[in-house]
């Protein structure tokens, strides 16, 4: 304090605490604009229906809007590099499918860093994948394909609509757990993979469940089992692979983010409005096949962390790389 007098230092004390004052009142009143939410999915998508939901309840909550840009280019690059780079106030958010987190599992050279650049707010949903094949396929369930596929190699070829892709993490744990040896064929997104399901060009396609129940719809494809650890409530005549293969299970999974340096109280506030959306949506999410995850930022953190590490071995044992 040497060199100052008192009233300067009490100057200086009394404008510090006016300073923190001010930005606890700003943030208490957050949001007081629009929140603008970056989607790395495609329009019109089951991803893009989920977020938008998501949106629309906490800015009835909230009573401002959360506006939803999609950004998709095929990996969620793009849309998760804008967000790592936007200001960390609360009005830029991810809300994107877990594929975001696989990037850079897949590619070290990703030009972000899912633990550093990013504030984990909500897990917003799991949704459990199908497996589905050709209608003309003569198998009825999971067991039937494992055997046909065992007898007739090369015959029964897998389409994965992205590579890295919570599918492709699937029809890879697949072939390792069944001890199958099946050709893999990629596609630029699930529309053309399911387009060339139906038409016999592949055989067989794992997929998230929201993405496959409007196909279904169609008499060339069939649905035989879900990822889930159990029979979904609303979709009780499917059978879970886990029933012929023990212990499988994996989801695609939706969270919320901001970029890193969030402030806790913001974070508290997203992650209350985003759990109290996802109460208000319960009955209709349930009812589409997805489990609700309603939690903490730290629980949401946790789970990111468990779930890239079992990714990150995947995609190790089967020798998965970036396109």
């Amino acid at each position: 304090m040497a060199g100052r007098s008192r009233p300067q230092v009490a100057l200086r004390v009394v404008a510090a605490l006016c300073a923190a004052l001010a930005c606890a009142h700003a943030h208490a009143l957050y949001p007081d604009r629009p929140v603008r939410v970056v989607a790395p999915v495609p329009a019109g998508g089951p991803g893009d229906a989920l977020g938008r939901l998501l949106a629309q309840k906490m800015a009835e909550s909230t009573g401002q809007k959360f506006v939803v840009a999609n950004r998709a280019d095929g990996n969620a690059v793009l849309g998760a590099s804008e967000v790592a780079k936007s200001a960390a106030d609360g009005y830029t958010l991810l809300f994107s499918a877990n594929d975001f987190t696989i990037v850079p599992v897949l590619a070290k050279t990703a030009p972000y860093n899912v633990y550093l650049d990013f504030t984990p707010i909500a897990l917003v949903a799991k949704g459990p994948l199908a497996l589905a094949v050709n209608a003309a396929l003569p198998v009825k369930n999971v067991n039937d394909l494992i055997n046909y596929a065992k007898l007739h190699p090369g015959k029964v070829a897998f389409a994965i609509g992205a590579t890295g892709s919570s599918g492709h993490l699937a029809t890879e744990m697949l072939k390792r757990a069944a001890g199958l040896d099946i050709p893999v064929v990629p596609y630029k997104g699930p529309a053309p993979a399911y387009q060339d399901l139906a038409g016999g060009q592949v055989q067989a396609f794992i997929d998230p469940l929201s993405g496959a129940q409007p196909q279904s719809k169609d008499a060339r494809i069939r649905v035989l089992a879900v990822t889930s650890s159990r029979r979904l409530p609303s979709e009780l005549d499917t059978p879970t692979v886990a029933e012929t293969i023990r212990g499988f299970e994996l989801y695609a999974w939706y969270g919320l983010w901001a970029p890193k340096a969030l402030p806790r109280d913001v974070r508290f506030t997203l992650n209350m409005e985003a759990n109290k959306a996802l109460e208000a949506l319960r009955a209709r999410l349930v009812g589409e096949g997805y489990e609700l995850a309603i939690g903490s930022p730290e629980e949401f953190a946790r789970f990111q962390l468990e779930d890239m590490r079992r990714a990150a071995k995947i995609v190790l044992d089967a020798q998965i790389k970036a396109e």
